[in-house]
């Protein structure tokens, strides 16, 4: 049963990544494609791009140092009961 929660909570985890990726990513390239064709400047696309991938690295750098200090407090907790 405690394997079959980790899997979820892992499937879990990769999808919070997935998402969190492409959000920024979407947006940004939405707004560029607007701005591009409202006043004819096609070239705003491409920075606005890597901005969005460059928000999108950030959150997932975030998330993933929010769930390693998890575990690692968890693991010291535990080495804690077990003394």
């Amino acid at each position: 049963m405690k394997f079959q929660k980790n899997v979820y909570q892992s499937f879990a985890l990769v999808m919070q990544f997935g998402i969190s990726m492409l959000v920024p990513i979407g947006l940004c390239m939405g707004i560029g494609l607007y701005i591009g064709d409202k006043f004819d400047m096609d070239w705003i696309f491409i920075p606005l791009f890597i901005m969005g991938a460059l928000a999108g690295f950030r959150n997932i750098y975030i998330m993933a140092k929010k769930v390693f200090e998890q575990e690692s407090d968890r693991d010291t907790k535990h080495v804690k009961k077990t003394k």
